[in-house]
């Protein structure tokens, strides 16, 4: 199943090139204080079992405004260096080293990424400085369905609910990447969210990025040091996970700066998808 957030938060069940707009099955009403995780997606499980459909007529695609998929995750998780080739290339650059030798993932840990960074396919990306590089980065993202805290590998998959693209955008500096990668619209995810049950091993899927039309990232998760299940284990580790919680899986080789003007297009197989303009920078 292909569910989408679209039109200023309906919510939709993607069918070909068409939206099911199934946005009456869901109690949109939370109670204060808001428990944790994302409100909408605690119920999309019983929804995916349960099957259940409006019976709206479907929307083309090339009609709806497409938000985020995830309206408010409580967490995006950041894997820094997850392929050998990104640390070579990022040891070899000094724009992205600042002096810096990377080595391990387990060394280095995740990091955080602001929610409020966090933009979908129909909006647009604008760097924070004028005098800064800011990168593209293609990721496989992994989306929470059920709490985690402490699991183990050989369990990880059960709290996975499903998959979509992320762009983790970066301006280089010498800033905590926490920091540096949390700038307004700096988190992308979209188009949609691919249910585990449509990905049977997220460990194998290519995965690219053009700018302008010109390939510069392209890939396959099975590179990742952390694969899927090791990085829902090591994360949970440290937090406890939430619905709607988000992990960006780290990226490959091949990243680079971006400029007002450029279009982008991210694809991981077996996902879709995502094209994303690059607008001016902000005052």
């Amino acid at each position: 199943m292909r569910i989408c957030r679209f039109n200023s938060d309906r919510i939709g069940v993607v069918q070909g090139s068409s939206v099911v707009d199934i946005t009456d099955n869901f109690d949109l009403n939370s109670k204060w204080p808001t428990p944790p995780g994302e409100w909408v997606m605690s119920q999309l499980t019983s929804l995916k079992e349960g099957g259940q459909y409006s019976s709206r007529l479907p929307l083309s695609l090339t009609d709806v405004r497409l938000d985020s998929p995830i309206a408010n995750p409580g967490k995006i998780i950041g894997a820094p260096i997850n392929y050998k080739a990104h640390i070579d290339e990022a040891n070899a650059d000094r724009e992205i080293n600042q002096g810096k030798t990377y080595t391990s993932l387990d060394e280095y840990g995740l990091f955080l990424k602001a929610g409020s960074s966090l933009i979908g396919p129909s909006q647009t990306i604008h760097p924070r400085f004028a005098d800064r590089r800011t990168d593209h980065e293609v990721e496989l993202a992994v989306v929470i369905g059920k709490k985690a805290s402490r699991v183990s590998r050989k369990d990880a998959f059960a709290h996975v609910f499903g998959y979509t693209i992320g762009l983790d955008i970066t301006v280089r500096g010498k800033e905590f990447p926490g920091f540096r990668k949390s700038a307004d619209t700096y988190s992308v995810l979209g188009p949609w969210l691919v249910t585990a049950d449509e990905v049977p091993n997220p460990d194998a899927l290519d995965l690219s990025i053009s700018v302008n039309g010109e390939i510069k990232q392209k890939s396959n998760t099975r590179l990742m040091i952390f694969d899927v299940a090791r990085l829902i284990e090591y994360a949970s580790s440290f937090y406890t996970l939430y619905p709607g919680d988000v992990i960006m899986t780290g990226t490959p080789e091949g990243v680079g700066p971006i400029v007002p003007g450029d279009r982008l297009v991210a694809e991981v197989e077996r996902i879709g998808k995502l094209e994303m303009q690059v607008g001016q920078v902000l005052a």
